[in-house]
């Protein structure tokens, strides 16, 4: 499952979901693009996203909406959250 975040009110419902995932020992992943990259302000998910099999953000994201911050997560372009997709048997956008 790919958790694809592009809003930055998703955390409701993106935390309780990846902790769940990881709960049941689904394999899940993360694409963070938008203003969905103002997710990793929350400490508990970027913990959350350390259980994903991959997690990402998109660079221009972070530039436009975190700029000058240390990113956490490996930056990317929509070549890799397209990549991501294509692995995904289920895709959720939040």
């Amino acid at each position: 499952l790919l958790l694809h975040v592009s809003s930055a009110n998703a955390l409701p419902i993106a935390l309780p979901l990846a902790r769940a995932l990881t709960r049941r020992n689904l394999a899940w992943g993360c694409f963070l693009t938008n203003d969905g990259v103002r997710l990793l302000d929350d400490a508990r998910f970027v913990e959350a996203l350390a259980t994903s099999v991959k997690a990402a953000v998109c660079e221009h994201s972070w530039d436009r909406h975190m700029p000058g911050r240390d990113c956490p997560l490996e930056r990317g372009s929509q070549t890799l959250n397209s990549a991501l997709m294509g692995e995904a048997a289920r895709t959720l956008s939040l």
